[in-house]
């Protein structure tokens, strides 16, 4: 029993420590796990030589289930800002798209690897890439300008 509160009182005080280490002149406790503090921790930007998963194409997938596809991929993205973007918009627009505009919405969703590329220049924030400024980018632009001022809380049902 000793042992036990001796180690959960060892485990609050690395808890607290940096808390403490700011509060005052406090004096390290010995850690109780391996210590993470002096770890480097290296973000980079966007560098080159890291590899990018390619998504895979689909050439024989027909364009009923290619747009099934794209409906639910626009409403899971991983961020919500883009759930509610992209789904309103295939919700609005991606039944009325042809075999081409619909490979053009493919590749703009599951082509960039970072969502918030897609959430930058859809909103004008960052100027968009030439490979990725086509009809359906211009499409989006004016769907997130949202002229009819159309209120985009939620996501649209799948059954309309």
């Amino acid at each position: 029993m000793f042992r036990q509160l001796r180690m959960s009182l060892d485990v609050s005080a690395w808890i607290f420590m940096p808390w403490r280490r700011t509060a005052s002149n406090f004096q390290d406790p010995q850690l109780p796990l391996s210590s993470t503090l002096n770890d480097v921790i290296v973000d980079y930007e966007d560098p080159d030589y890291l590899p990018l998963p390619e998504y895979p194409t689909r050439p024989n997938e027909p364009l009923d289930i290619r747009k099934q596809r794209l409906l639910y991929q626009s409403r899971k993205r991983g961020m919500l800002e883009n759930d509610l973007l992209l789904s309103t918009f295939a919700a609005k627009h991606l039944k009325e798209f042809n075999a081409e505009q619909t490979a053009l919405y493919d590749q703009l969703i599951n082509g960039v690897t970072n969502d918030w590329d897609i959430y930058y220049w859809a909103t004008d924030v960052k100027p968009t890439p030439k490979e990725y400024d086509t009809e359906i980018m211009k499409l989006l632009k004016e769907h997130v300008k949202n002229a009819e001022r159309i209120s985009r809380l939620r996501q649209p049902d799948l059954n309309t």
